[in-house]
C-alpha cells in the first residue's frame, strides 16, 4: 500500500498552540494543509501561533480536549496534554483527564470521520527502563502511584485505546513515542532541563543539576522531531506504531549543563540538588524502527540546535 500523498488536507491538530504543536501547524500550512488547532492555553500560548493567525487555511478555537469537539477533518494530531513535570503535577488528576478522556474524544471523532489519528505519546511509557537503550518492544517500569504517574499511566492507558479503537472500529491509528525535545517556544518555567539551563545561564544563576548529574537523556531537536511525526502520519496504513522517535545520541546533565554554559558564556556554576522521586536514570531511543519503517533519524547536532534555542530564549526573555 501507497503512502498517504500528503497535501491538500484539512488537519486537527491539539494542542496547537503548544511547544510542539505550533511547529506542526507552521510545517502543515507550509505544505498547503487547512490547519485547525485546538487548545485550551494551560501550557500553550497564543504567541506561538500568533504568526499564523492571519493566514487563509488556519483557524484557532479555544478547547479543552476532556470535552467533545464538533468539526470536519482528515486528519488529527492527538497532542493536547501538559508535557513538562512542573505543569502535569500542578493538577495531576486533570493531566489524566487530558490523557484519558481526551483519547477518548478525539477517537470518537476520528471513527464518526473515517479519519486518520495521531496519538503524540512519550517516552515516559518506560518509566525508569532496565533495558537501555529503549526498543518498542519493552513494556518499561513504571510506578502506578507515583507523582510522575499522571502523566506516564495517562499516556500508557491513551496508548491502550488507540489499539482498541484499531482492533475493534478498524480506526487507522498511529502512535509515536517522543523522546526529549528541545527548541524554540519551550516555556520558559515548564521545568524541563534545556530550557532550564539555558534561562539559568543567561541570568548567570546556579545551573540546578540533580544528584550527581550523571543521570542521561537523548535530545531532539523540534525540527527533526516534526518531521517524524509527518513522516508517521503520512506512512502507509499498516504502520501503526509505537514508534520511537528521538535522537539516539545521549549526553549527561552535567555535560549539558557543561554545553550550555560555554555556549552562553555565562558566568554559571553547577549547584547539586536532591534527586527528584521516579525521576528515570537513562533514557535513550532505539530509532531501528524509525529509520527502516519512515526512513527518519535526526540530523541536526545538539551544539546547532542548542545555538538555535539558545538565541531565542535570549531575544524573546533576556534582550
Amino acid at each position: 500500500m501507497t503512502a498517504i500523498r500528503s497535501y491538500n488536507r484539512r488537519v486537527l491538530v491539539t494542542g496547537g498552540a503548544g511547544f510542539l504543536g505550533s511547529h506542526l501547524c507552521e510545517r502543515l500550512l507550509a505544505r498547503g494543509d487547512e490547519v485547525v488547532c485546538a487548545d485550551n492555553y494551560f501550557t500553550g500560548s497564543r504567541s506561538n501561533i500568533a504568526h499564523l493567525l492571519g493566514h487563509p487555511n488556519f483557524e484557532a478555537i479555544r478547547h479543552d480536549v476532556t470535552f467533545p469537539l464538533y468539526v470536519e477533518v482528515d486528519q488529527i494530531y492527538n497532542l493536547a496534554c501538559p508535557a513538562s513535570p512542573v505543569h502535569y503535577q500542578h493538577d495531576p488528576v486533570q493531566t489524566t483527564k487530558t490523557s484519558v478522556h481526551g483519547a477518548i474524544n478525539m477517537l470518537g471523532l476520528a471513527k464518526r470521520l473515517n479519519a486518520r489519528i495521531l496519538q503524540a505519546s512519550t517516552s515516559e511509557v518506560y518509566g525508569d527502563p532496565a533495558i537501555h537503550p529503549q526498543p518498542e518492544e519493552y513494556w518499561g517500569n513504571v510506578n502506578p502511584i507515583g507523582p510522575r504517574s499522571c502523566y506516564d499511566e495517562g499516556k500508557r492507558c491513551a496508548e491502550t485505546l488507540f489499539f482498541d479503537y484499531h482492533r475493534q472500529h478498524g480506526l487507522a491509528i498511529k502512535v509515536m513515542r517522543i523522546f526529549n525535545t528541545y527548541g524554540p517556544r519551550m516555556h520558559p518555567n515548564d521545568g524541563r532541563v534545556v530550557s532550564n539551563f539555558i534561562m539559568q545561564a543567561l541570568r548567570n544563576e546556579p545551573i540546578t543539576v540533580y544528584g550527581q548529574g550523571q543521570q542521561t537523556r537523548s535530545f531532539c531537536y523540534v525540527d527533526d522531531l516534526i518531521e517524524g511525526m509527518i513522516r508517521l502520519m503520512d506512512s502507509p496504513d499498516e504502520v501503526t506504531g509505537p514508534v520511537n522517535v528521538g535522537n539516539p545520541g545521549e549526553f549527561t546533565m552535567l555535560e549539558l549543563a557543561e554545553q550550555v554554559i560555554a555556549l552562553t558564556g555565562s558566568r554559571s556554576l553547577v549547584e547539586h540538588r536532591p534527586l527528584p522521586q521516579d525521576d528515570p536514570r537513562q533514557r535513550r531511543p532505539d530509532i531501528t524502527k524509525a529509520k527502516a519503517l519512515l526512513g527518519w533519524e535526526p540530523t541536526v547536532p545538539l551544539r546547532d540546535g542548542l545555538e538555535r534555542t539558545i538565541a531565542y530564549f535570549r531575544q524573546r526573555f533576556i534582550d
